[in-house]
């Protein structure tokens, strides 16, 4: 991915100028009108990643409602067509992971290398000061964190001169919303990244969100929020990988190595799940079977009742491909963290080992850890970073 350059204040104008995501949802919609009545000089932007070719998703709809919403907010509205990208750094990485075994995190990678990658530095070569979304995450201790006072005002307009002659580090932190969080797919953002982004709406709660949205009589107020992934549609992530890897019948065993049941090919499932395969011995349908091991070069997964089956499963974890946002963690310090989005946070300690590795363990043993995985640490609200689950 190519590095945004180090961006100071192209605009001639006392207003900074800042494109906006438009998905067609009432987040990025409310971002959109929270920098508007703040004086920043806002263009709505309409990100395409979609592929015709791929199956149904109703992106001409979330287009359509995008558009409105800029119409109402009277500012201007432009369509980004990163297609071709999505499907080279996002979807072609997918399928590759699933080929492998892993269970990789698309939506990190898209913000990763299409929101704040490819949107970003088109926003940036096209005058723009900032980029922002509708993601529930903070920035803060950066010098134009103006006060805590009042609502939102840390999007107040900074001055040209705070930001050219910035020194300090962005801090990536949860949003308040703690049911919406969503800072565990931004662990990959760097500081040239992060300089030229605005996050509005992770001050507020999700009610609160909605509230405003009505309060402007935003076209998306009473819109439901998005559910997976678009480029996967209405036909769910196994049927889309379907679309590109062969689906082969292979065996569930249980722990003893013991046939039990059949599947539709070891790389369509992942760590933890327990749909989606059959069971067909007498007596092992009683209660929930979770897959706790796979191996897709035999193709085979086991299962088993308990998602932990032995005393040292699920107690630590190697991390490589690490991003760290600000500095290292400290391997004498105690952090939190998280491998799946939402998931509760948990004490953990981490160390780091050769070629840019790190361990970590956990306090208690965990369920449904698989490679491929992000791992994200926090400390406190602070989002440090994190690395994929080998």
């Amino acid at each position: 991915m190519s590095k945004v350059p180090n961006q100071k204040f192209q605009t001639k104008s006392s207003k900074p100028k800042v494109f906006v995501g438009l998905s067609g949802g009432v987040d990025s919609s409310v971002a959109a009108a929270l920098l508007t009545q703040q004086g920043y000089d806002a263009t709505g932007v309409f990100i395409k990643i979609w592929d015709e070719k791929w199956g149904n998703c109703a992106w001409p709809e979330e287009r359509r409602d995008a558009m409105k919403v800029a119409i109402k907010l009277g500012i201007p509205f432009k369509t980004l067509d990163l297609s071709a990208e999505y499907k080279k750094e996002v979807v072609n990485y997918m399928v590759r992971e699933y080929k492998a075994g892993r269970t990789p995190n698309p939506d990190v990678m898209c913000n990763k290398t299409i929101k704040f990658g490819a949107f970003l530095k088109w926003a940036v070569s096209q005058g723009a000061d900032f980029v922002a979304t509708g993601h529930y995450v903070r920035i803060s201790n950066d010098e134009f964190l103006i006060s805590n006072q009042i609502p939102n005002s840390k999007f107040q307009i900074p001055k040209k001169s705070q930001i050219i002659n910035s020194k300090f580090q962005k801090i990536l932190s949860c949003g308040v919303d703690n049911g919406k969080d969503q800072s565990y797919f931004l662990w990959q953002l760097k500081q040239n990244q992060l300089k030229h982004c605005l996050f509005p709406v992770g001050e507020y709660k999700k009610s609160e969100v909605r509230k405003m949205a009505k309060e402007l009589g935003l076209p998306t107020a009473e819109k439901k929020d998005s559910q997976g992934i678009c480029f996967v549609g209405r036909m769910g992530m196994k049927e889309f990988l379907k679309k590109y890897i062969k689906a082969e019948r292979g065996d569930v065993l249980n722990t003893k190595g013991e046939k039990i049941g059949y599947h539709d090919g070891a790389v369509f499932y992942t760590i933890g799940q327990r749909h989606g395969f059959t069971i067909i011995a007498k007596g092992t349908d009683d209660k929930p079977m979770y897959i706790v091991t796979k191996d897709v070069k035999r193709n085979t997964v086991v299962v088993s009742e308990q998602q932990i089956v032995n005393s040292e499963q699920g107690k630590k974890v190697v991390i490589h491909q690490t991003n760290w946002i600000t500095d290292e963690p400290d391997k004498n310090k105690a952090y939190k963290c998280r491998f799946r989005h939402l998931q509760p946070l948990f004490h953990c300690s981490i160390a780091p080992l050769l070629k840019g590795q790190y361990r970590v363990e956990f306090d208690k043993p965990q369920e449904g850890i698989a490679a491929g995985q992000s791992l994200v640490i926090y400390d406190g609200q602070k989002c440090l970073g994190g690395g994929i689950i080998k």
